[in-house]
């Protein structure tokens, strides 16, 4: 992959340089400084949180080690600060090596003082981007929003090399999502089947992009599940996992559903979320608006519940009436990247504004209209939730839902399925499926 990786990042490499230019402009400053960032120490503890590295800091640099810097002026190479500390106590980072090296002036430091003293001099005008709270002095971040508006705007544009990492970490995430399925089948308990997906990534807790849902039965309906029981259900109905995998700080976000052999009509309905979420992710095309394709989502799913028997008014009364948020209550999806919620997702232009969420869906985590090179997540849900499901009880609406079918599916948790989707100048290229044919 290596090889791969190379001419592709000499060509983001440029395309980064490019755009720093143009915001450096835009803010009247001379100087882009990236702080990689320290790590976040526990209260009332003499230890740390996994460190992550400042997401601007890992967009030009494939690298996740504190207290290092970039320093990019235009018209000059640029620069990486690098702190090699003398530890005992920790692993210290390698010296620097790969396929990105020689595009760098690399200085090694030994302490993080040392690292501020090379960075340019604090009266000449310095975009510093990174946490507020520097553990030395002199590097203070002021984040500029002139600066931080047009580079997170352009972030939404993957580069060759960014979706040649994003599908490296698709490949992380199926691989692992396949051994969590053969996990759920033998009957393992939910700690059991996140263990098996771990292996099978071969990444720990803290190289996952997010926290992974693994979810059993009931707990399926519980949209954040991060619990992960000790003990096997007596009877495993249904599975919901939510996990992920990285490569290189960018992240894949992936969902499936599964039912256990024998549950046919929770089968049939995954297989019908399953069709309905395939025909989203090819609406990922070119001016296509994704509150437009949300609410779209919406009117789909009513006709998968009235398909089902779960309601009997049409799609339409569905969707205004709000009955269909109470059975999918979150947005359809969201930008992607190097963070799983990735920036600029309602930002109206390169020069900052936001785009607001459409009347009554206050969960929807992007407004923008896709264009060529953005990444999306599609993942449309059905969940029978006790909370929500007692409030449409409470509404004349009620007695158009067939309650006898929803008390038998609650059981079941819910459903949720979720890939990660190119847009292109053409049809859309959908990470997630691409991975999992790989597979087999």
């Amino acid at each position: 992959m290596q090889d791969r990786l190379a001419p592709l990042y000499s060509q983001h490499l440029a395309t980064l340089r490019e755009r720093a230019d143009k915001a450096l402009a835009l803010g009247n400053f001379d100087h882009l400084v990236i702080a990689s960032g320290t790590p976040l120490r526990k209260f009332l503890d003499d230890q740390d949180y996994p460190f992550v590295a400042n997401p601007h800091f890992r967009h030009w640099l494939p690298l996740n080690i504190p207290g290092s810097w970039i320093v990019y002026t235009p018209g000059h190479k640029p620069k990486l600060i690098f702190l090699q500390p003398k530890d005992y106590w920790h692993v210290v980072p390698a010296a620097p090596s790969g396929y990105w090296v020689e595009h760098f002036d690399i200085e090694i430091v030994r302490d993080a003082t040392d690292a501020v003293a090379l960075l340019p001099n604090a009266n000449t005008r310095r975009a510093i981007i990174g946490p507020e709270c520097p553990t030395v002095p002199g590097a203070e971040a002021n984040n500029p929003q002139a600066v931080l508006d047009y580079l997170h705007w352009h972030r939404s544009y993957k580069t060759p090399y960014e979706l040649e990492l994003m599908r490296e970490a698709s490949r992380v995430g199926t691989r692992a999502h396949r051994a969590a399925e053969q996990a759920f089948r033998a009957g393992e308990s939910e700690i059991g089947i996140h263990m098996a997906y771990l292996a099978a990534a071969d990444q720990i807790d803290a190289e996952l992009p997010y926290a992974s849902i693994v979810a059993l039965n009931e707990h399926g309906a519980v949209l954040h599940y991060t619990h992960f029981d000790r003990k096997a259900p007596a009877q495993s109905r249904s599975f919901l996992i939510d996990a992920g995998g990285s490569a290189a700080g960018y992240a894949s976000d992936i969902t499936r559903t599964y039912a256990a052999q024998g549950h046919a009509e929770f089968q049939a309905l995954i297989d019908s979320v399953d069709v309905a979420q395939r025909g989203f992710a090819a609406k990922v095309r070119a001016g296509q608006s994704y509150p437009e394709l949300h609410i779209h989502a919406h009117h789909v799913l009513a006709e998968v519940l009235r398909e089902h028997g779960i309601i009997r008014m049409s799609a339409e009364s569905a969707v205004s009436s709000g009955v269909t948020s109470a059975f999918f209550p979150h947005g359809l999806g969201h930008p992607i990247g190097l963070q799983v919620h990735d920036v600029a997702g309602f930002q109206a232009s390169e020069t900052g504004g936001t785009i607001a969420r459409p009347q009554g869906h206050p969960y929807l985590r992007m407004t923008r209209v896709l264009e060529p090179g953005m990444v999306v997540t599609i993942e449309p849900g059905l969940y029978f939730i006790d909370m929500l499901l007692e409030e449409v009880r409470a509404k004349p609406v009620s007695s158009e839902i067939d309650w006898a079918r929803v008390e038998r599916l609650r059981p079941y948790g819910g459903i949720r399925i979720e890939d990660d989707v190119v847009c292109t100048d053409g049809e859309p290229e959908n990470l997630t499926r691409d991975a999992f044919a790989l597979i087999g």
